[in-house]
């Protein structure tokens, strides 16, 4: 430990059991050797006392007041290329990034990112520093939290037993767990054929309305498990809430739906000359592309809500809402536009 006219230990651990064998908190990652020196200390008393020290974490030099308290960072690497005789409070980072013993491991990944520090200061109440987030393990929790992150919005919010029951159980239970949302999809197929006979008129007085109900369904389900799937590689990293996350999404699920609409209605207006089937078309794209980037996110946390194993729910559940969705809107607007 680096000291100088005052002696600067790292205060003993509060009593609360902030390293529980399940508690994902920044507590259960922490190791308190690591070098410290005063506020007043210069470049070259910290060097000097560096040497032959036993640390579990040596990524920079945490400068502390009299009482504990973290005030600064210095990275090692900047300590090693300043002069001897530079006081350590002029190159060190001010104020430092720190969490509490108890913040959630995701945070502390985030905050690891967000600042550029291969280590995390952990402080209690009273800011006096008890130790770091060493480097290994702020890598395994984001892999931890990339893993659940893909389980959550898969569905499988419980990892344990319900995912080993769904891959483990018999055939006769996968097939009971599963059929009811099947036959809710084929539900919903009917209905959406139900949707389409319903303007069996609008089809035989204009044919071509046919042409674009498949690219218009795929495009909407293309769109909305696309954004998922980029919405949850991030949210591992990301600071942001949930709702800003979905908000972002929506914003960007209009301005794809606007692009393939614009591109769509040109193709429609090329090929078939027909400027009022190609806006509709088009106003159908962007209608259904901004509406499934929101389905994907909310399916998911409304089941395990209820209650219900969104494992086996979501997929079907959403595909076909997406599918329905996308036909009404389309409809709709080829009805408002073309009759």
């Amino acid at each position: 430990m680096v000291q100088n006219s005052a002696k600067m230990p790292i205060p003993d651990a509060p009593d609360e059991d902030y390293r529980g064998e399940h508690a994902e908190t920044a507590g259960r990652h922490l190791v308190s050797r690591v070098p410290t020196a005063g506020i007043h200390a210069s470049v070259g008393e910290a060097r000097a006392t560096l040497a032959g020290g036993a640390f579990d974490a040596a990524d920079a030099l945490y400068l502390l007041s009299a009482d504990g308290r973290l005030k600064g960072i210095v990275p090692l690497t900047r300590l090693l290329a300043e002069r001897e005789d530079r006081p350590l409070r002029e190159i060190a980072t001010v104020p430092a990034p720190s969490v509490l013993a108890g913040a959630d491991q995701e945070h502390v990944a985030s905050l690891a990112i967000h600042h550029a520090l291969t280590a995390v200061p952990v402080v209690d109440a009273n800011e006096r520093l008890l130790g770091v987030v060493p480097a290994l393990a702020i890598i395994d929790v984001l892999r931890h939290e990339h893993v659940e992150d893909l389980h959550r919005i898969a569905g499988i919010a419980r990892e344990g037993r319900l995912a080993r029951r769904a891959i483990e159980a018999p055939p006769t239970r996968r097939a009971r767990d599963r059929l009811p949302w099947l036959l809710a999809g084929l539900a919903g197929s009917a209905l959406a054929t139900a949707i389409v006979a319903g303007f069996e008129a609008s089809l035989q007085a204009k044919v071509a309305i046919a042409f674009f109900i498949p690219g218009i369904v795929y495009l909407a389900d293309a769109v909305g498990t696309q954004s998922e799937a980029i919405a949850v590689r991030g949210l591992s990293l990301s600071r942001m809430p949930l709702s800003r996350v979905i908000g972002g999404e929506f914003r960007t699920g209009l301005l794809i739906g606007t692009t393939l609409g614009v591109v769509t209605f040109i193709g429609i207006w090329l090929w078939l000359g027909d400027v009022r089937l190609g806006l509709a078309v088009a106003i159908a794209l962007v209608a259904a592309s901004t509406a499934a980037t929101s389905i994907g996110f909310a399916l998911p946390w409304l089941l395990a809500r209820l209650g219900r194993d969104p494992a086996f729910g979501s997929g079907p559940l959403a595909t076909i809402i997406q599918d329905v969705l996308s036909i009404v809107i389309y409809f709709a607007t080829v009805s408002l536009l073309l009759f």
